[in-house]
């Protein structure tokens, strides 16, 4: 049951977006579980004192995310109460982080630049200069797009990962290619910001959408960095949950 509190005019945010926001933190709460029907749209406009429009706004933005569906003649209802879980741990491998919970994963390459490497790129791989080889990968779990990253490497280390990457759609079987049979997690700082355009578009989003940005340095096993890399995972469908059992 969508819990319909008051809504804060004039707060700079818009109100469909507070009110996705209200039936959006419901659902987490286990208010309304997977398959729960909407109430119509005229109740729920009177519920928040808004019209209509505001309420289909709202519903339009939270289907586009995938957090509702709309069914023909039926009304609204919740996709999927339920996020699968990526657990970070000294081997964080996303295919197989996800086996257990979804049928099938998807690495695809978006795009690839051989560039500079920046001071912040340069520091997380241990380089005095040099250039690196960026990529920009989109992940998917049954289809549904849940990640978008952008990773470094140092160019003169694995010059082959762009074509290694392409076929395979795995970081992992990709740095084997280039001699790197094992990698392990060095550090993972996780932050939240709202998705710019770019995540919008890939994650298929609504304006005002929420990501969860993994900022990560994988090092191969005598230590020295193989790989720097921002994820960005859609918070409607993805949480993060650090595996204390790799700690110590």
């Amino acid at each position: 049951m969508v819990s319909g509190k008051l809504i804060t005019r004039n707060s700079g945010v818009a109100i469909w977006r507070q009110i996705a926001d209200q039936i959006r933190g419901d659902i987490t709460a286990g208010k309304m579980a997977s398959g729960a029907r909407l109430p119509p749209e005229v109740e729920m406009a009177t519920r928040f004192a808004v019209n209509r429009h505001t309420i289909r706004s709202a519903i339009a933005a939270l289907t586009k995310e995938g957090v509702l569906r709309a069914e023909q003649g039926r009304g609204t209802f919740v996709a999927n109460s339920k996020k699968l879980t990526y657990r970070i741990g000294e081997r964080t491998r996303f295919s197989q982080i996800l086996a257990a919970q979804v049928r099938e994963t998807k690495g695809i390459l978006l795009a690839h630049r051989l560039e500079d490497a920046t001071p912040e790129v340069a520091e997380a791989l241990e380089m005095r200069f040099g250039q690196v080889i960026r990529i920009d990968t989109v992940h998917t779990a049954d289809g549904n797009p849940v990640s978008c990253a952008t990773s470094w490497f140092d160019a003169a280390r694995v010059p082959s990962i762009v074509e290694d990457y392409r076929s395979s759609g795995s970081i992992t079987f990709a740095l084997k290619a280039a001699g790197i049979d094992d990698y392990l997690r060095k550090s993972t700082v996780i932050a939240a910001r709202h998705a710019d355009a770019e995540d919008l578009r890939h994650l298929c989003l609504s304006p005002g959408a929420i990501v969860l940005v993994a900022t990560a340095i994988n090092v191969d096993m005598d230590g020295r960095p193989v790989e720097y890399g921002k994820t960005r995972f859609a918070a409607d469908r993805m949480e993060i949950a650090i595996d204390n059992r790799s700690i110590g």
